[in-house]
């Protein structure tokens, strides 16, 4: 295990990145799977009238000479990445796609070199979770889970980009996060530190560089797309026994896109599973995969109220 890694137990408060302004230079960066031209140019047009000067990374476009469900060979995406967040001129770094492939660069990057980088945002969810991690254990930053800006989840979503816009330019104004149908698996309030991502990512880096030892501290999010609920049980069982889970200040569960046989089920086993740990869990919360997804910053001092369906910052995300 790396060294960062080594010093990290548990889910420290991280430096904020720098809020957006007009004029900002941004880059989009494809870390995981191949973005679809369409709507790679769709969600420049956005940025563009954000008021941002959008930069592609020199390979935005490409996919695996063989393996299709990858955005170019695995140093390409790595050394795409490493660029953005080191160059001075750019101020965030938006990923494109999630997908696959973001744990297969981690090894690749020169974590030394990007400690020398002034923080800037990293934006992204889903696959891109790996490299939230990461990023919060090597560089002691935080990081934005939010919209992957060449997909569905963003171009078309109005709603969407309005809630990463006001995270990125005005995040003095989202501090209080919540959702209409939100409430409480297990009720209780509690204080920590945001952190998580994809269930399914999170289980796959366990125990490997650039991971983080333990969830203690950490008011943990989780979402998941696709997953059956016995598998999101094994998962879930994994993270439990392995002792990661110890210390957890809180759960926010969001979206569980297609994960059958029904969220009812889903609930139930979370609640479980998680109800023994004896701290607050809360449903409901409406990110990851879905229309109109919230914007959440990882890496920041916040209180969960279950009963009252909030996740309530401490600080802006960003500074």
């Amino acid at each position: 295990m790396s060294g960062g890694a080594a010093a990290v137990r548990g889910v420290p408060a991280l430096t904020r990145p720098p809020r957006l302004r007009a004029g900002d230079r941004v880059r989009l960066v494809t870390p995981c799977s191949p973005v679809p031209a369409a709507q790679l140019e769709a969600s420049v047009a956005v940025l563009r009238a954000w008021g941002l000067h959008v930069d592609l990374a020199p390979h935005v476009r490409e996919r695996h000479s063989h393996l299709p469900y990858l955005a170019g060979q695995d140093a390409v995406r790595a050394a795409d990445l490493q660029s953005a967040w080191c160059d001075p001129d750019v101020a965030a770094v938006f990923c494109v796609r999630g997908g696959d492939g973001a744990h297969r660069t981690l090894d690749l990057l020169d974590f030394e070199a990007m400690r020398r980088a002034e923080p800037k945002a990293l934006i992204g969810f889903s696959d891109v979770t790996a490299l939230h991690e990461a990023f919060a254990v090597e560089l002691g930053v935080g990081t934005v889970h939010g919209p992957v800006v060449g997909t569905r989840y963003f171009v078309g979503d109005p709603q969407a980009q309005h809630e990463l816009h006001t995270t990125l330019f005005s995040p003095d104004e989202r501090m209080v996060l919540t959702s209409p149908g939100a409430h409480a698996l297990v009720p209780g309030r509690a204080r920590g530190v945001t952190f998580g991502g994809n269930l399914s990512l999170l289980n796959d880096g366990l125990a490997t560089p650039h991971s983080r030892l333990s969830a203690d501290n950490g008011l943990l999010i989780l979402e998941d797309i696709g997953e059956d609920v016995a598998r999101i049980d094994r998962m879930l069982t994994h993270l439990l026994r392995t002792g990661w889970m110890d210390g957890v200040a809180g759960v926010v569960l969001g979206t569980w896109t297609d994960c059958p046989p029904d969220l009812g089920v889903i609930a139930d086993l979370m609640r479980e599973r998680l109800e023994p740990l004896g701290v607050p869990v809360l449903w409901g919360l409406e990110f990851g995969h879905c229309p109109a997804q919230l914007t959440i910053p990882l890496g920041v001092p916040a209180e969960l109220d279950a009963e009252r369906g909030t996740l309530e910052l401490a600080v802006p995300g960003l500074v």
